[in-house]
């Protein structure tokens, strides 16, 4: 079976879909909470600490396009 030909023997129905999406969301938002939080714990390595930040400020645009795909999909 070739899932690139036919979305009805291959697709996701839109259940599935969402509870995808709402776990990547969850995923996503913790690691922005550990990136955030061990950076602001951390001292005396900046370059790291940069790092983390840009890390957490990546899983924040991330999520924050998960919420609209979430949110398209209600409308």
């Amino acid at each position: 079976m070739d899932c690139d030909q036919s979305e009805s023997q291959c697709g996701i129905d839109s259940a599935t879909l969402k509870g995808i999406l709402e776990k990547s969301l969850e995923v996503e938002t913790e690691l922005l909470r550990t990136y955030t939080i061990t950076s602001e714990r951390l001292h005396g390595n900046e370059q790291l600490k940069d790092r983390l930040q840009n890390f957490a400020e990546g899983n924040a645009k991330r999520s924050r396009q998960l919420i609209e795909e979430l949110e398209q999909m209600k409308s």
